[in-house]
């Protein structure tokens, strides 16, 4: 951002930091217009994800109460989550290393960004801000099958980070956390954060042709590459958190035994083997085994 917008891109940055990375939100000091960009961001998201977001999430906003009221409290809202699940949000001015953040989930903590998007990046961020995190992120952690699999998944990252396997794990987040997509009775839904605060992306992952839609396997989830600037070329589809969690509350050893010889897979590839799930009359889905 150009110094003529009279905006810092992140005030927080400057703010002091505990060991662990953590910040005070001071909450007080969001100027009206932030509050405002907030309001417009959630009422915006609000209606784009309605028969879209999965409905853990659409009932989740309801009982955490996330509203267009202005940005969130954190403490408050943390009062509201941990009651439900045990899990805390932690102020963080921007991404934090690996092992401080894997620390925060492995202990039921989730570091969110304090800063809100400038209105020149209304539309589109590359850093996550506060709308992403909560707005995305945070519904999903009230979910206690969902809430599980995030702390076993920092515990993983630990381990990860040990055996230089981050790579892969980190494509697990990608692909589930950030965009992932989960059957419904009536059809598919959307869970990731990513996609959830996106209001193109919400519309994309669930009615564009163009993407491939593939049925959860960890291991070819492990070995696909990923774009981070541009819309997904393919999602991964869970049936239910329960066995999102049964797949991965486990010692990933061997699992990345088994990839570490193969071949990455582009992420717009299609592999022998595949459940593309396709779309089919009246909207629902059905699957298919891909050959080639």
């Amino acid at each position: 951002m150009t110094a003529d917008t009279k905006e810092p891109k992140n005030r927080y940055q400057t703010s002091p930091r505990a060991a662990d990375y953590t910040i005070d939100q001071a909450w007080e000091s969001y100027s009206a217009e932030e509050h405002d960009r907030w309001d417009r961001l959630f009422r915006r998201q609000i209606e784009v994800t309605k028969g879209r977001a999965c409905t853990d999430v659409l009932q989740a906003m309801a009982e955490l109460e996330l509203s267009p009221s202005g940005i969130p409290d954190m403490g408050k809202l943390t009062d509201r989550l941990e009651a439900i699940t045990g899990w805390r949000i932690v102020p963080v001015a921007e991404l934090v290393p690996d092992e401080i953040f894997f620390d925060h989930l492995a202990n039921r903590r989730f570091p969110a960004g304090a800063f809100i998007r400038p209105e020149s990046e209304f539309d589109y961020l590359k850093e996550p801000d506060i709308f992403h995190d909560i707005f995305g992120h945070v519904p999903m952690l009230a979910n206690p099958v969902f809430a599980d699999f995030m702390e076993a998944y920092g515990k993983g990252g630990q381990r990860a980070m040990q055996l230089g396997q981050l790579h892969n794990l980190a494509r697990l987040y990608w692909y589930t956390v950030e965009f992932g997509l989960i059957r419904e009775a009536g059809g598919l839904r959307i869970y990731g954060a990513g996609i959830l605060s996106s209001p193109n992306e919400t519309v994309f992952a669930l009615e564009d042709d163009s993407p491939n839609r593939i049925g959860f396997d960890l291991a070819r989830i492990m070995r696909t590459k990923y774009i981070i600037d541009d819309f997904q070329q393919t999602y991964f589809v869970i049936d239910s958190f329960e066995a999102l969690l049964e797949a991965c509350y486990k010692d990933f050893g061997s699992v990345y035994g088994d990839v570490k010889g193969k071949t990455d897979l582009e992420a717009h590839e299609i592999e022998q083997g595949d459940e593309v799930i396709t779309r089919g009359t009246l909207d629902y889905f059905h699957k298919r085994k891909a050959v080639r």
